[in-house]
């Protein structure tokens, strides 16, 4: 049993309403909501009541919300089905920053002669560069078929300039997608004003099942569906929909955004973070702080000690009862820098041993206090072993 979970960018605690409604789904809920008689109309009426509630979190119309697996089926939606949608323009403009359920995607769609991908970098603080931006839109003119732009990163936390990327996107004609997986459920979003069409949820992200997502999509903005085999969600996706995940979504839904208008706890939460960043860097001197000095997710810190290697650090922090992540899996036995910190201009030595942590709105001082004295004692111990 972890004593300090801090790795809630990777997947959050449902909460107990939320396995409640889950549970109740299975056990008394379970027809097909595509079927007519009463049994189907009971779990098309819960679908339907889940689809309100994720709206009202994204400040949207339930008839924009698409029910998805989750947030990278939701991301091939909106890259794939926009190219597939749109006769004409092939190009991608993305960057490399991304989640590689966008980066990916689209190096996988480029390499099948789908698409051709423009790749804007990132300021040393990972925040796009807007003037990159603006001369990929204006080099590619005519041809750009989307933007696709995050916004929180899932290993920084940098927060992106949503608003200033969608408003150059509308003045060009261009679609924008904005993966919001990191963000949807810990940040106030109203999308109905927003310059933005297509937005990628994952509900574990805060405090929902897996295996299911949704994608909201503009009204007006057409999508090509990737899966066949059914009229279901309005014809984007076809296949019977998972009820209970759905159900478990919509709960998860109704208590961010009770949590959300708490603005007590909303400060309590961020208070976390930076307790805990605030601890490691006192107790570590030489750490680095990647993201420094822009805007961040008030929940996710990811720290730097150069010289080590991040998964001796986990390896160690783990057996202390401390859950933490890299930015990359492991394979043959090595941890492979964090191509979201290159890609920053992160030095080799540093993103070699950077860590990242996030807490969530359940984790506790206790739990911060602990991982403190776990990283500290870790980064000593991999020193003197040095």
């Amino acid at each position: 049993m972890m004593s300090a979970y801090l790795d809630c960018n990777a997947t959050t605690q449902p909460l107990p309403e939320v396995v409640a409604a889950m549970v109740e789904s299975l056990e008394r809920g379970w027809g097909n909501p595509s079927s007519v008689h009463r049994a189907g109309i009971d779990a098309r009426h819960a679908v339907e009541l889940a689809r309100e509630s994720v709206a009202r979190l994204l400040g949207a119309q339930p008839r924009e919300v698409t029910f998805t697996s989750g947030g990278t089926e939701s991301a091939s939606l909106a890259i794939a089905g926009t190219l597939d949608a749109l006769a004409g323009p092939r190009t991608v403009i993305s960057m490399r920053t991304e989640h590689s359920a966008v980066r990916e995607a689209c190096e996988a769609l480029e390499s099948r002669g789908r698409a051709r991908v423009a790749w804007v970098p990132p300021s040393a603080g990972g925040v796009i560069d807007l003037a990159a931006l603006d001369a990929a839109l204006d080099a590619h003119a005519g041809d750009v078929a989307l933007v696709s732009v995050m916004w929180a990163n899932n290993e920084t936390g940098v927060v992106q300039p949503v608003h200033a990327v969608g408003e150059r996107c509308r003045a060009r004609g261009v679609r924008f997608h904005c993966d919001a997986t990191q963000w949807v459920g810990r940040m106030p979003t109203a999308l109905a004003g927003a310059p933005v069409d297509l937005v990628t949820l994952s509900a574990h992200k805060f405090h929902g099942p897996k295996g299911v997502g949704a994608l909201w999509v503009r009204g007006g903005v057409r999508v090509a569906r990737q899966v066949a085999g059914g009229p279901q969600e309005r014809e984007r996706r076809g296949g019977t929909e998972n009820v209970p995940g759905i159900v478990g979504m919509g709960a998860a839904a109704d208590a961010a955004v009770a949590w959300l208008a708490d603005e007590a706890a909303r400060t309590q939460g961020a208070s976390m973070r930076d307790r805990l960043e605030a601890g490691v860097m006192a107790r570590v001197p030489d750490a680095v702080l990647n993201g420094a000095g822009v805007e961040r997710l008030w929940n996710t810190t990811n720290i730097g000690f150069p010289g080590l290697e991040a998964e001796a650090l986990l390896l160690l922090l783990s057996e202390r009862g401390v859950a933490a992540s890299a930015g990359a899996a492991c394979s043959s036995g090595s941890l492979d820098p964090s191509p979201v910190l290159l890609a920053m201009g992160v030095p080799d030595r540093v993103a070699h041993g950077s860590v990242r942590f996030s807490v969530s709105r359940l984790t506790t001082e206790d739990e911060v206090d602990h991982a403190i004295e776990a990283v500290a004692a870790s980064v000593g111990r991999l020193r003197r072993s040095a």
